[in-house]
């Protein structure tokens, strides 16, 4: 029986997709489900779901629940993580709440910037200790790690663990094709493609249907006004970004415009307003993304945890295809985030990149992309300058590198100086003192 063990079960909705797709999975149906998380209300209401989809599609599968992690990860075949450290309150209000302060604004926060930067100080000890566990109890496990800052998280991962076996999985690829294709009015699953660069950097080299180049009408349709359309999959969030983007440096990137938008010095700019309504940004998106996914779950849970059976379907991620991949040795491809060890021979070796990757009993493979044009490998440098120093200041354990890596963020560099983003970072480590090692901690807050 094939042990699949979750890390933060308690992010039910999550958890409902992957587990529903591997119970949809011949080879992963009567698996056993180990669920583990800190909030036992929360993984009560996981296992409730769990054991109802069980249910609903008929399977031997089995499920236990676990607040201690060890006991969860015992004889795992694979551990999928997917936790927010320190969660909405407090930590995501303060990486908004503080940076507001000094005039740099934010729409998501949780990649790039200074709240990309303390959100992986936060994380990675974490994943360390999850991977330490992983070594003693179960080493021949894939570790499917879901949790952002992705690149940071991975690459910190390889840098203390380098032979846990590991791959960073996202969405954005998958996101993006259904908007590209609803734009295009063009059914997804023709669409051929291959995209490469750094998780929410990373681009479509080639995007295809029936042997067609899409790019000419993706460029017309924003160039005549035409496109973007209303927005699929986040109606306030309109993709003007990504398109404004690509008219410039001539190809779509894979992360949703509200993402993009703080990765780069172009968009969120002190006294230019202007730029924000006319690309129609979000400012504070998360925190209200936040509050709004906690008004729903409240909605929810009574109808999901009340006894009755859960209709299960299909999610597009790639975890359960991924695992039935390993355990039948039948190839797939799926875009996964690996060290680099030359699959991107334009990036440094050890950044975190994204991939086509092949997947079968050998584990996941990535394939080498060494065309891709030299501005975007140019803007990729920008985010893996401030990934490297984050990285670094963990692995070193070099308070001085925070800060380095905050300088080197483009929008933080854009809207403040070196002055203002030493006060600023001091503030944010200070402010999240409970959750961070004590080597990052101001003097007065260690």
């Amino acid at each position: 029986m094939t042990r699949i063990t979750f890390v933060g079960a308690g992010s039910t909705i999550f958890m409902q997709n992957i587990a529903g797709d591997a119970l949809l999975t011949p080879a992963l149906a009567d698996s056993h489900f180990a669920l583990m998380d800190i909030d036992p209300v929360r993984l009560a209401e996981s296992e409730t779901v769990t054991r109802a989809m069980i249910r609903s599609v008929g399977t031997d599968a089995t499920v236990s629940t676990h607040t201690d992690r060890r006991a969860a990860l015992d004889g795992a075949d694979f551990v999928i993580t997917a936790f927010q450290i320190g969660g909405y309150k407090p930590c995501t209000v303060t990486d908004f709440e503080i940076p507001k302060q000094y005039g740099l604004r934010q729409t998501i926060a949780d990649t790039l910037g200074v709240g990309g930067i303390m959100r992986g100080l936060r994380t990675v000890p974490v994943l360390w200790d999850v991977a330490q566990d992983m070594m003693q109890l179960c080493p021949n496990a894939t570790l499917l790690q879901y949790v952002n800052p992705m690149a940071i998280n991975t690459w910190a991962l390889a840098e203390r663990f380098p032979d846990l076996k590991q791959v960073g999985l996202c969405h954005s690829v998958q996101n993006t094709v259904e908007e590209l294709a609803h734009d295009l009015d063009l059914p997804k699953d023709e669409f051929r493609y291959k995209v490469a660069g750094i998780n929410h950097v990373a681009f479509f080299l080639r995007l295809e249907h029936d042997d067609r180049d899409l790019y000419p009408a993706l460029r017309q349709g924003y160039q005549s006004g035409r496109l973007p359309k209303p927005p699929l999959l986040m109606p306030r969030c309109p993709n003007k970004v990504r398109y404004e983007v690509m008219d410039h440096l001539g190809y779509f990137c894979t992360e949703s415009s509200e993402h993009f938008a703080e990765y780069v010095p172009w968009f969120i700019k002190d006294g230019r307003d202007d730029l924000i309504e006319h690309f129609s940004i979000p400012l504070d998106e998360y925190p209200t993304r936040c509050v709004e996914q906690v008004a729903s779950w409240k909605k929810q849970a009574k109808t999901l945890t009340d006894g009755r059976d859960i209709k299960v379907t299909r999610s597009h991620e790639f975890a359960a295809d991924l695992m039935n991949a390993i355990v039948t040795d039948t190839p797939y491809t799926a875009y996964g985030n690996l060290p680099n060890t030359g699959q991107i021979p334009q990036l440094p070796l050890g950044a975190a990149v994204e991939t086509p990757c092949l997947v079968d009993a050998n584990g996941v493979q990535p394939s080498v992309v060494a065309d891709i044009p030299p501005q975007l490998i140019a803007l990729m440098r920008t985010q893996i300058n401030v990934q490297e120093l984050t990285v670094r200041a963990l692995v070193e354990q070099n308070p001085e590198h925070i800060y380095h890596a905050a300088m080197m963020d483009p929008h933080t560099a854009a809207e403040l100086d070196l002055r203002q983003i030493r006060n600023l970072v001091t503030e944010l480590l200070a402010a999240h003192a409970d959750w961070l090692p004590d080597w990052c901690k101001p003097a007065k807050a260690a």
